[in-house]
């Protein structure tokens, strides 16, 4: 059996597959940044492109690390489907830090 998300987390893939962008961007810290298959990103033009201009949406299908590591089947219109691995650094209860890439 899978291990629940954590809470902070768990509001993050809620965000991200209602398409709540408000909801999305209140869970990041003011600072936090991210990675795409190890390579940094600008937080708010990538999740532009990857989730909210393409109908991002995430089946979780693992967790790991006490909640804040996932494995998903993630689909958009952009790309489709494809099996990404997604870790998260929570700090305060919201997320400073999110890398994802090809699982």
């Amino acid at each position: 059996m899978t291990q629940p998300l954590d809470p902070t987390v768990q509001e993050f893939v809620a965000a991200l597959n209602d398409n709540d962008q408000d909801r999305f961007y209140a869970i990041l810290t003011d600072d936090a940044t991210m990675s795409d298959d190890g390579v940094e990103r600008n937080l708010t033009l990538w999740t532009d492109s990857e989730i909210f201009g393409s109908n991002g949406r995430m089946n979780v299908e693992a967790v790991g690390d006490g909640g804040t590591e996932l494995v998903a089947d993630y689909t958009n219109t952009r790309w489709g489907s494809m099996r990404t691995a997604w870790r998260f650094t929570v700090r305060d209860g919201k997320i400073s830090r999110f890398e994802t890439g090809q699982a």
